[in-house]
């Protein structure tokens, strides 16, 4: 057994206050852009620890830096907001908030990403780092980032002067809790989230009664035949051995029933698994929302707008080398193979600001009675709640060792003694 491994079986850093700060976080969640009080309750968590904290970066982002002589740097990276999901868990800390959302209604809010999971397990490992100097060298930096739902809080901590404030790290690490047998560790080499862009479209045509549509020029029946068209990029330009998705996520046109409008808005959601895929991609469907737009005599070009982008988080090869003995030590047969998931993360903007390779890994955090039978009788699909559903919700124990120590396995496989 390694050193390491010996290190996170029998390591003296208090957890106990994790469980409470775990079921708080749930209880009390907070919306991207708006974590005031989460933010406040890490930064108390931090002052047990001997540690420079940096705060507000990018928001509500907070960074905490562990010198502990010379040696190399690495980041390990936590997020913490939460959705506009109305709680249906049932557990007793519960979150029954209600906060305005993007569009000024009242919905609920929680932690239906595990986010909570994500920032407990990072202090955990901030214990076990600061509990134990005598086994590394180096500098470790925990940053808790803000705005992970809405795609923003990375770019928000760059822009705000992040390279400048600390020490560049010499390896990025993450870590995200997703449907699996609790206490799992999933790693892999290479593309493991997908590349994301979301894609509004405008259209404009000509409104007119509903009863003269030959007056008109229908933007409903433009915006119908881009959605058909569009599902055919995939099916005849995409090779099967590729992975690409054009999802019409809205169609809205028109507010009554006898008028013809004069605009129509699509909003599409893509993702990929390659970004040369990705640019070939979105030139094909410029191509089909101009050339429709011409084709129905549109009365000026369509608008095209991007957003929501999650960038490709690809993973080094040589980091995953490095990493993954170590968590085959420390876990044994929980360590295993990940696949990859189509879902997107805005990780990899931190690790890209700095120039640094990069790990991130999932965990599962499925009940495991739940998870075993769910496989056994071939149901995980129908039985196994994922993330963004109301009632996702890890299994805490298992799902707060492995994350925790995880975090820890994977920085002292850089800065162990």
């Amino acid at each position: 057994m390694s050193e390491i491994a010996q290190l996170l079986r029998h390591h003296q850093a208090d957890l106990s206050w994790q469980r409470e700060f775990y079921e708080d976080l749930h209880e009390h969640p907070e919306l991207s852009g708006h974590e005031q009080e989460t933010s406040q309750r890490i930064l108390r968590e931090l002052k047990r620890f001997n540690c420079e904290v940096i705060s507000p970066i990018g928001g509500f982002g907070i960074v905490a830096v562990f010198r502990n002589g010379e040696g190399p740097t690495a980041l390990m990276r936590a997020d913490f907001d939460a959705l506009p999901i109305r709680e249906e868990s049932g557990v007793p800390f519960a979150s029954t908030r209600v906060r305005p959302g993007a569009d000024g209604k009242m919905v609920g809010v929680m932690h239906a990403c595990g986010h909570d999971m994500h920032t407990t397990a990072l202090l955990g490992t901030c214990a076990i780092m600061d509990t134990h100097r005598e086994a590394w060298q180096g500098t470790f930096i925990a940053l808790f980032q803000p705005s992970e739902e809405n795609a923003q809080g990375a770019n928000a901590m760059v822009a705000d002067g992040l390279v400048n404030k600390v020490p560049r790290p010499d390896v990025c690490l993450g870590q995200h809790i997703m449907p699996g047998r609790a206490g799992e560790v999933q790693t892999m080499p290479g593309a493991q989230f997908a590349a994301c862009d979301s894609i509004r479209i405008k259209l404009y045509g000509r409104s007119a009664h509903g009863s003269m549509p030959h007056k008109s020029i229908d933007p409903t029946l433009m915006a119908s035949m881009i959605v058909v068209r569009l599902q055919s990029i995939v099916a005849r330009e995409v090779s099967p051995e590729d992975f690409a998705v054009i999802s019409v996520g809205s169609l809205r046109s028109g507010n009554t029933n006898n008028i013809i409008p004069d605009t129509a808005e699509l909003v599409l959601n893509c993702r990929f698994y390659d970004n040369t895929l990705k640019r070939r991609i979105y030139a094909a469907i410029k191509r089909v929302v101009f050339a429709e737009a011409a084709a129905s005599g549109a009365t000026k070009d369509p608008e095209m707008e991007f957003f929501a982008h999650g960038p490709l988080i690809d993973n080094d090869p040589e980091v995953f080398n490095t990493v993954r003995p170590n968590f085959d030590r420390v876990f044994g047969s929980a360590s295993v193979d990940a696949k990859r998931t189509t879902v997107s993360e805005d990780f990899s903007n931190l690790a890209r600001a700095f120039g640094a390779p990069y790990l991130f890994w999932v965990v599962g955090c499925t009940p495991q009675q739940q998870w075993d039978k769910a496989v056994a009788e071939n149901r995980v699909e129908q039985d196994v709640p994922v993330n963004h559903m109301n009632n996702f919700l890890p299994e805490f124990a298992p799902t707060v060792d492995a994350t925790t120590k995880a975090g820890a396995a994977a920085a002292l496989s850089y800065l162990a003694s």
